[in-house]
Formats: structure tokens, C-alpha cells, sequence
């Protein structure tokens, strides 16, 4: 896609999964990918697969949440590529599943700093380079939840909803510098936070998930990373401040 090759991009949560998927789908494209995870094995895994598969990939190990992980993460991505100038905000987790009173207090803010704070704290980070060099585009990953509401999730909804709001805030902030804002809404996907620790093997919990899927089956990792190498691209010159989603017609019921 135009825009991509050659590019210096920024991907968080990329040890699996869809930050996984999104690794190998840019570095296709010819970009100069900096992969960074909490999961030092595993993103490292990630970079050898992406260069042995031609791509050109760095590994950083890191806590997006905390800002010191985020600016030794740039640091790296400067030093390997040059400013990062296309940056998929992918890191989060998915929480504790319980109604909001037995919900521990401890673990909302774990859940917040993770999947919403790092996104703020990612972007800070991020746009100065962009606005140096005229422009750029950012991805954050929020969900299908981010839209309506669910059950036993009161967390994750939430710093979803939080991630959509701030996307388009930002968005509005830097148009006129040249910098595109957007998000991606997942809706199930085949990732290790959904089969492994969400569903956990249980055939009724993943019989009762699917049945919330109109396309009837789960969408894979390369599908959300199509979609958000579409945004990052040339192609979406005129998409920001959008929350795409990506959900085989879940929101569509």
C-alpha cells in the first residue's frame, strides 16, 4: 500500500496475536518495524520470524504503561529506523471478568493504565517526530466493546470507550498538522486473549461466543492488521478520527 515502504513503525503488543499479525502484514508492505512487548521472549521471537521472513524488525522489551518504557521504546525505534512516523497503539489486556461490585479496585487500575493510559502515554511520545516531519498516522486498538455496552467486563468496556474518545480528540488536535488519528474495534478474534485466557477451553463459553458472531466463526489477527495497515496507509488519506470496526456484523444485530 502507499505510504507504508520505507516507513518507521511503531507497534505495541506485538509478542502475539494481533500485534503479531500486524508485524509480519507492515513489514510485507516494506515498512521498518520496531516491535515492542512487555514479553521480552516473545516479541523478540516475533522480530527473528519477521526478518527470516525478509522484513527488516527490532525488539524492544517494555511497559508501555509506564512512560520510561515508552520513551526507551522510541529510543530504540529512532536509533534502528529514524522517526517512527506510522504507530499501531496495539497493548492491552482484558481484564478481570466479574459484575462492577465484585470488580477489585486494584484491577480497574490495572486495566486502565494499561489499555488506556499506554495509549496516552504512546501517542505523547509519538507525535512530536510526526509534527516535525509534516505529518503521520496512528492507530489505537480499542473493541466492538468500546461501542455498547456487555456484561461482567465493566473495566475493559470502559478504558474501550475511554480509547474511542480520546482517539477523536486527538484526531481533532492534530488534523491541521498532518496527522491522522484513528482506531480499530475488534469484535472475537483467535487471539491468545480470547482462546486462551477468556475462553479457556471451555466448549460451551466458546459455543455461546460465536453464537454472538453473525459471520458465524472468529476473525483472525491478519484480518484487524489488514485493516489497520489500511488506516496507516495512503489509501484512508481522507479517514481520521474514525473507530473502524472489524467484527463480522457484531454491532450490526
Amino acid at each position: 500500500m502507499k505510504g507504508i515502504t520505507g516507513k518507521s513503525v511503531f507497534i505495541t503488543g506485538a509478542a502475539s496475536g494481533i500485534g503479531k499479525a500486524a508485524a509480519f502484514v507492515f513489514a510485507r508492505e516494506g515498512a521498518r518495524v520496531t516491535l515492542v512487548d512487555v514479553n521480552g521472549d516473545g516479541v523478540e521471537d516475533t522480530a527473528r520470524a519477521v526478518r527470516a521472513a525478509g522484513g527488516e524488525a527490532t525488539a524492544v522489551e517494555a511497559d508501555v504503561s509506564y512512560s520510561e518504557g515508552v520513551a526507551r521504546a522510541m529510543q530504540v525505534a529512532r536509533e534502528a529506523y529514524g522517526p517512527v512516523l506510522l504507530a499501531f497503539n496495539n497493548a492491552g489486556v482484558e481484564g478481570v471478568f466479574s459484575p462492577l461490585c465484585d470488580h477489585p479496585d486494584d484491577e480497574f487500575d490495572r486495566t486502565m493504565r494499561i489499555n488506556l493510559k499506554g495509549i496516552w502515554l504512546c501517542m505523547k511520545a509519538q507525535i512530536p517526530p510526526m509534527v516535525e516531519r509534516g505529518g503521520g498516522s496512528i492507530v489505537n486498538m480499542a473493541s466492538a466493546l468500546g461501542m455498547v455496552g456487555t456484561l461482567n467486563q465493566p473495566a475493559y468496556t470502559a478504558s474501550k470507550h475511554a480509547v474511542v474518545g480520546l482517539t477523536k480528540a486527538v484526531a481533532l488536535e492534530y488534523v491541521e498538522r498532518g496527522i491522522r488519528v484513528n482506531c480499530v474495534c475488534p469484535g472475537l478474534i483467535a487471539t491468545p486473549l480470547v482462546l486462551d485466557r477468556a475462553i479457556k477451553g471451555d466448549p460451551e463459553l466458546e459455543k455461546l461466543w460465536l453464537a454472538s458472531e453473525p459471520i458465524g466463526r472468529f476473525g483472525t489477527p491478519e484480518e484487524v492488521a489488514e485493516a489497520t495497515l489500511w488506516l496507516c496507509s495512503d489509501a484512508s488519506s481522507f479517514v481520521t478520527g474514525s473507530a473502524l470496526v472489524v467484527d463480522g456484523g457484531y454491532l450490526a444485530r
